[in-house]
């Protein structure tokens, strides 16, 4: 797991931010990934962590990262938010660099911790890349308002972190991580240190969210029905090094939306199962929904 304390929980550009960065055309992907490698050079010699890493997200679409640890997922992430580079391949992001990307503020970030800092109310947790990139005084107010009525934390803007629950720390962050208006989320078991109901609460609250906002999310996962509840697809990985072993779409019912009532459903267990058989081998003659790479 990536350490917040040494990656920023926002996208930060190198140099200012973009202010005239040219959006990318409708229908262009929020991620590219080609034959992407990635080896770390370690003391006990060189280690592959990713291999052949070919994978679109569609503009919009949530796409979960699944696989046992050490798979690779969070240095997946790492790679399309440019906090480290691909030893081979290429990583876009709307059409652009996974460095430009940065520099225009295309994508926010939200990490296992909340990575608030103590010091600052909720608000000017908020705020701060709002600050960082020079968003004058009264935009700031207005924006942070707005993004706290959406978290659901309006009355809790003058608080310490250390006055709020782990899933309230958990929405500050996402409000911060939104305040750029980012077109795609990327967002590393954000909700992995949260007690069980909680973290159902807070699924809920990131499906409604991803709904008003319309940004894409890359989201990493250990829980299987996280994984399902929240996406349109899931990709499993396999053990070190990692690869795409099978990308899973979730086929929950033409009907069907995100709601509590979702987890009862029969549709909801088939595709826990799906996903797990992915995890730890299909039956012979294979699953619904899974494309097999």
């Amino acid at each position: 797991m990536t350490d917040p304390t040494t990656a920023p929980a926002v996208a930060a550009p190198a140099g200012g931010g973009a202010p005239d960065a040219v959006a990318a055309p409708p229908g262009t992907p929020a991620v590219e990934i080609r034959g992407v490698d990635k080896t770390f050079d370690t003391r006990s010699g060189l280690v592959p962590a990713l291999d052949g890493i070919d994978l679109t997200v569609a503009e919009g679409e949530f796409v979960s990262l699944i696989g046992p640890s050490g798979c690779g997922k969070s240095t997946l992430m790492r790679l399309i938010a440019d906090l480290d580079e691909p030893t081979s391949g290429e990583v876009r992001v709307f059409g652009k660099t996974a460095r430009q990307a940065r520099r225009d503020q295309d994508y926010g970030i939200a990490f296992q911790q909340a990575g608030l800092l103590p010091w600052r109310t909720v608000a000017a947790n908020v705020a701060l890349p709002l600050e960082l990139h020079g968003v004058a005084s009264a935009s700031r107010r207005d924006r942070v308002a707005e993004l706290l009525e959406m978290v659901g934390l309006a009355d809790f803007a003058d608080r310490y972190p250390d006055q709020l629950s782990g899933g309230m720390q958990q929405r500050v962050a996402i409000a911060r991580a939104l305040a750029e208006r980012p077109r795609l989320l990327l967002m590393d078991e954000p909700f992995g240190a949260l007690d069980e109901m909680t973290r159902e609460k807070m699924q809920a609250e990131l499906v409604r969210i991803c709904a008003e906002t319309g940004a894409a999310v890359v989201f990493v996962t250990h829980s299987i029905p996280e994984a399902v509840f929240l996406s349109d697809r899931v990709v499993v990985m396999s053990p070190r090094p990692g690869r795409i072993q099978q990308v899973v779409s979730m086929q929950l019912g033409a009907d069907a939306s995100r709601t509590e009532a979702l987890r009862e459903e029969r549709a909801f267990f088939e595709m826990v199962t799906v996903v797990r058989e992915a995890l730890h081998g299909a039956p012979a003659g294979g699953a619904r929904g899974v494309e097999t790479r």
